[in-house]
């Protein structure tokens, strides 16, 4: 048995077996189909690896979707910041955003049709009743009790009293820099930039150019036919190349990226005031306490008008259990970006009011998108679509301190429902291989997805899942106020159905999570 200190923090409570529910996309009645765990305490690189693996988290409910069986297949899906050039689409709610803190200007046009306007589609249908029903079974009081005498008892053997914070000091200072010098789990096959929406581009032909671009190419072969070393030289002091091809593109004619579109400089009498205010969730943070009053109720409003959601299923405590309760430790590394590791809410302040929350997961390698509510008074700024954005445009900030730090995870995309394929627009973007868990570009799965919902990417046949479990004993348990690996723990079990769970749990997690996660056992 292994003292506390030596093991991730990591705990969750598996439930064996298949959830059938109410597909909130199809609206099949039980097609929907998961396996899902109650994650009482997780480290963010457990979490990171678990995503890399197809699951997904709602509150501290953590499931996967049985993608062979479920109705509509959820894959994972990641767009590559670096890479990003915002669309047309993209830019034109940028500058409507702009136009409104400017000049208070409302765009005419049908925006509440927005292809691009996020749902209630991260989450398990059902959400607030599964949670609440999955507390009462995992008895928190009852396993809080037993590994606070577990880490006190193991504390005693060595002859000190347990310090607060002590095990948190001793992961962070050991093992979070060995997690995220690791590496990335799995790699994209590189592939050239996709056209944007529209009329895809011919690379055959020149690109377009402006008819001044032409002129004063006309103007050059003239000069060149007169008096090619004399006036061509007053020409060249100009600034324009004597060159038959186009010119190179100057700062001026370069697109502007998506910082210059999003922090485009406003003038002194703007009509408005846009902040973005990064907050975590925790109920010991002065600035999350202080505004959840004001956030719950801007929840509220935005499902009962978006969701159409009954008072009594937008309560405070489904509030609290779905997007402020996270099974995510703060972590704060050296190498780490300036605000750390864990679930966050971008807050976006208006005029001193909040009008939208973002709620992220800032992991070792991506910022993970977890869900976003805005008023509804204010959709007509495509506040779904700034907000994914503004994610991006984070990502990229948060890459340039934690180089590992660069892609941005936008949940699941559901081929097989209209509505969600609006996350494929985000390009470049990959999606996750739900049998060999490697990244494969979207644009080599699409064709795939037209013949069949579910669909395997990798198309090396002889592939498999390099992270499948190989060693289900070293699996660690949590038993009986006692930490052991799985080879101990079952020759203590008589139950036949125990050993089947525990290893429909180590094929799901994976081998590496089944060593640092410690999987409780009643």
């Amino acid at each position: 048995m292994a003292s506390w200190a030596a093991l991730s923090p990591s705990i969750v409570e598996y439930f064996e077996g298949e959830d059938s529910y109410r597909c909130g996309y199809c609206k099949n009645e039980s097609g929907s189909r998961s396996n899902g765990m109650w994650a009482h305490s997780m480290t963010v690189q457990d979490y990171q690896d678990l995503i890399d693996r197809g699951w997904r988290r709602s509150g501290k409910y953590v499931y996967k979707p049985v993608m062979n069986q479920t109705c509509c297949p959820q894959y994972t899906i990641r767009c590559r910041p670096l890479q990003f050039q915002p669309s047309k689409s993209h830019k034109k709610v940028l500058k409507k955003m702009l136009k409104f803190l400017a000049k208070g200007e409302i765009s005419k046009g049908n925006y509440e049709d927005d292809p691009m306007e996020p749902t209630m589609e991260d989450t398990v249908a059902g959400d607030f009743g599964l949670i609440n029903k999955l507390d009462i079974q995992c008895d928190l009081k009852t396993l809080s009790g037993d590994l606070t005498e577990s880490f006190d008892s193991e504390e005693k053997k060595k002859g000190k009293s347990p310090k607060k914070g002590e095990s948190n000091e001793f992961i962070q200072s050991q093992d979070i820099e060995e997690k995220l010098g690791s590496g990335e789990p799995s790699h994209p096959v590189k592939m050239p930039m996709a056209p944007k929406p529209g009329k895809g581009a011919d690379l055959s032909k020149p690109p377009c150019r402006k008819a001044k671009e032409i002129r004063k190419e006309r103007k050059r072969l003239k000069l060149m036919q007169q008096n090619p070393a004399g006036e061509l030289e007053g020409f060249q002091a100009q600034g324009e190349p004597p060159s038959l091809f186009p010119p190179k593109a100057n700062k001026s004619n370069q697109p502007k990226s998506l910082e210059d579109l999003i922090f485009e400089s406003l003038p002194e009498n703007a009509s408005h005031k846009l902040e973005v205010r990064l907050v975590p969730v925790s109920f010991e943070d002065p600035e999350f306490k202080s505004s959840f009053s004001r956030s719950f109720s801007l929840y509220v409003k935005y499902q009962m008008a978006i969701h159409q959601d009954p008072p009594d299923e937008c309560g405070k405590t489904e509030f609290t259990r779905f997007l402020c309760s996270s099974p995510l430790e703060a972590e704060n590394p050296p190498n780490g970006p300036d605000c750390g590791y864990g679930s966050f809410h971008q807050q976006y302040w208006l005029d001193g009011r909040i009008i939208a929350v973002g709620v992220i997961d800032i992991l070792p390698y991506c910022v993970s998108s977890v869900y976003l509510y805005y008023d509804p008074d204010y959709s007509f700024l495509s506040l779904g679509v700034y907000s994914a954005l503004r994610e991006i445009a984070f990502t990229r900030q948060l890459h340039q301190k934690t180089s590992q730090l660069s892609y941005y995870y936008m949940g699941f995309y559901i081929h097989s429902c209209p509505k969600m394929k609006y996350k494929g627009q985000y390009r470049p973007s990959d999606l996750l291989c739900p049998e060999t868990y490697v990244w494969v570009p979207i644009e080599q799965c699409l064709p795939s997805l037209e013949n069949s919902k579910y669909c395997r990417f990798n198309q090396d046949p002889e592939a498999v899942d390099e992270g499948r479990s190989k060693d289900p004993d070293r699996l660690q348990v949590f038993h009986k106020k006692a930490i052991m690996p799985y080879g101990v723990y079952k020759k203590q079990q008589k139950d036949p159905g125990e050993e089947a769970a525990v290893l429909q749990y180590a094929r799901l997690v994976g081998q590496t999570c089944s060593e640092r996660m410690l999987l409780f056992r009643n």
